[in-house]
């Protein structure tokens, strides 16, 4: 490493040791991690998200939430992205994952990209990475500098998937739980359900909220009501529960904050989402108004706890692997009659 990568490297690990604990330095994350063996990746995989961009406007938080649910399960090590085999019970068919967590094809697209750049050099759990940051500001949000220097596991953990991932009808309590099994506080829970401010969900995942919410047959009363009708007119009662609406109803497809201002008058899509603002006492609500009223301060703090993410029990150095599809480790990499292992979903 140069002399001003060193000092870059030490400027960025006293800020995680700030957010962390301690230094990324040690774990050899650093933005300047491919300078000298890919130093086009960042571009690369932008380009490949812009392209799909042009046919699917919601690749870019399709994206972000791979990189999520991921780190929440065996830390960010692309476990999220490998298949079944006879060895590996696949976490994308996990009940938070299967049928809803998608991107795997422009997943396996920068990976085809970056080996044809830079063979076997950059890792799946990376992509994952750089391509959530590229996803965010080309939606209007912040950049950032992407610490780099990930291996991807070798394993899957579809039973941790289970109990790990935050789920779209949980209390905050629960929420609050499962994020600070991995080290994340409530502030985190806070800037980085902000990234809701972009995507669709699908009407299975509110749905009770609509017509039974408690059982017998009610609505969600901290939902707005002229917002549960337009709601009802997208999701049936009695529908297949794949229709798909806006998390955000206001800019849904711009990275901003206008999510936390739905909150405020209680439009959040998610029971997980509304959560943050209707719950009596919780010092969420303060977090949400500051952030409404300062999008500053929300890309700010979204930054900061999506480097504290991107930092969980990452495999580093001589551990791990870097596949050379995302879809399978190494030893069980096949090809399919274009050249490609495609990730089946």
């Amino acid at each position: 490493m140069s002399s001003s990568s060193s000092s870059y490297c030490t400027v960025i690990g006293l800020f995680l040791a700030f957010l962390l604990g301690g230094s990324s330095c040690n774990g050899q994350l650093t933005p300047t991690f491919y300078n000298e063996t890919c130093s086009n990746v960042t571009s690369i995989v932008r380009g490949v998200i812009e392209q799909a961009l042009l046919t699917d406007t919601r690749i870019g938080a399709s994206l972000i939430r791979l990189h999520f649910h991921d780190c929440f399960v065996n830390g960010c090590d692309g476990s999220i992205l490998l298949n079944n085999t006879d060895t590996i019970e696949s976490e994308k068919e996990a009940a938070p994952n299967n049928n809803s967590v998608r991107g795997f094809g422009v997943v396996d697209d920068i990976k085809t990209a970056l080996e044809s750049a830079c063979p076997g050099i950059v890792s799946c759990a990376d992509i994952l990475a750089i391509a959530s940051e590229a996803s965010v500001s080309l939606a209007g949000g912040p950049s950032w500098d992407v610490l780099l220097g990930r291996r991807d596991g070798t394993t899957a953990n579809r039973s941790g998937a289970n109990l790990a991932l935050p789920g779209p009808s949980e209390t905050i309590a629960a929420i609050k739980l499962k994020f600070s099994n991995v080290g994340l506080n409530t502030t985190d829970v806070v800037a980085l359900s902000g990234a809701h401010t972009f995507g669709r969900a699908r009407c299975l995942t509110f749905g009770n909220r609509l017509y039974n919410f408690t059982g017998v047959g009610d609505s969600d009363p901290t939902l707005n009501s002229t917002y549960l009708e337009t709601l009802k007119g997208i999701c049936a009662e009695n529908g297949t529960g794949t229709d798909l609406t806006n998390l955000d109803l206001t800019t849904p497809d711009a990275f901003d904050n206008k999510y936390y201002s739905n909150l405020q008058v209680n439009e959040g899509l998610l029971q997980s989402d509304q959560e943050l603002f209707s719950t009596t006492g919780e010092d969420t609500i303060d977090i949400v108004n500051n952030y409404s009223a300062n999008q500053t301060a929300f890309f700010a703090s979204f930054v900061a706890s999506m480097i504290k993410m991107g930092n969980i029990s990452v495999l580093t150095g001589t551990q791990g692997e870097i596949r050379l599809n995302c879809a399978a480790v190494n030893a069980n990499a096949t090809s399919g009659s274009d050249g490609l292992l495609h990730s089946s979903i």
